[in-house]
């Protein structure tokens, strides 16, 4: 395994802004002469996808010599998205034209911002072409987006537990999340000392987890325990999510990526959904999720439709949107038989 960081130099946005010593981090792992697969990650997420036995990743127990993704067979790569906080370009970055972090006066960035970054990051490691390329929820967002910015550099692609915009009831919980950090009284106008002193942003990500799983998972592991505190065991579960999420994101970095999730729309500048859809060139595993709140499976099984070449497969799971961060022995063979297949047809071809 290797992690480090690629530099892609001066960088313009969609908004016409321009970002100057563009830097991604990423982590790798697989034989460098292997086929790429590409790993988007979510809203906070990082690069860490597989990360080490002391720290195991986000995704360690779907990526790995032997697992669902073998990394024996297949090189995979991940970067911390552009505006990140785990080492890429974003708000804690410092401005070289003032020498001091961008903070909030870092500039707005869409999904496409974050895809055509990465394409430059692999482009500086050597690697033009992707076999797959596979991520969930904003990770989803930025493998759509990879399917029609640069529909001839992979073989496959893997969106999970996402659909092609965000609807309102996403768009209504993200704003929930950014109204309570930006009218917190220690936010200072994005000038805050610590990220942890933002009480607003522990209300931000407790408004995010109550979307991420289901009612039913809810009921079977907090029944309305109570527990010694007074608290209810929900209540102390949510308060210690958003203690630890502050502790470990930037708050700017947070506000960054909830407005380029607010603004994902795979039809806008493309005519509409349908005709964008039709310009796919790969084949697409779309994954969806039972019991998500946020990317409804209605609305991925229709899209997948107008897809040329789309397979749907629904997951039944009581951990709603995050099914795809967990219970990997419900979908992880879905993902291997299609990255093995394609694969071997590609070594056939080559052949």
């Amino acid at each position: 395994m290797s992690t480090g960081k690629v530099t892609i130099g001066s960088f313009q946005l969609e908004s016409g802004d321009w970002l100057k010593n563009v830097e991604l981090s990423y982590e790798s792992l697989g034989p460098s002469d292997a086929p790429v697969v590409l790993v988007c990650h979510a809203l906070t997420g990082n690069q860490y996808t597989v990360g080490t036995e002391e720290s195991p990743g986000w995704w360690s127990g779907l990526i790995g010599p032997g697992k669902y993704i073998n990394t024996n067979n297949f090189r995979v790569i991940t970067f911390n998205v552009l505006g990140g906080c785990s080492g890429s370009t974003g708000p804690l970055t410092i401005n070289p034209d003032t020498r001091e972090p961008y903070r909030s006066s870092f500039p707005n960035i869409t999904i496409r911002d974050m895809v055509h970054a990465e394409r430059k990051g692999l482009l500086a490691l050597g690697i033009d072409r992707l076999h797959g390329v596979i991520g969930g929820s904003l990770g989803g967002m930025c493998v759509l987006e990879w399917g029609l910015l640069y529909p001839q550099d992979m073989n496959l692609l893997i969106p999970l537990a996402v659909t092609p915009y965000l609807s309102d009831t996403g768009i209504a919980f993200n704003y929930i999340g950014i109204h309570a950090i930006e009218t917190d009284a220690s936010f200072h106008n994005g000038n805050y000392t610590k990220s942890s002193d933002i009480k607003g942003f522990e209300t931000a990500r407790m408004a995010g987890m109550v979307t991420y799983r289901s009612e039913k998972l809810h009921k079977e592991r907090f029944s309305r325990k109570i527990r010694d505190d007074g608290l209810f065991e929900i209540e102390s579960y949510l308060k210690h999510q958003g203690r630890k999420l502050t502790r470990r994101f930037d708050a700017n970095s947070y506000l960054t990526l909830l407005h380029a999730m607010n603004t994902h729309d795979i039809g806008w500048r493309r005519g509409s959904i349908e005709i964008a859809a039709s310009h796919f060139k790969a084949k697409m595993i779309s994954i969806a999720f039972t019991h998500d709140l946020i990317y409804p499976i209605e609305d991925i099984r229709f899209f997948t439709l107008l897809v040329p070449d789309n397979h749907f497969y629904m997951v039944n799971t009581r951990f709603g949107h995050d099914g795809f961060l967990t219970e990997f022995e419900k979908w992880g063979s879905i993902v291997t038989i299609h990255l093995e297949a394609k694969a071997w047809q590609s070594f056939k071809l080559q052949s």
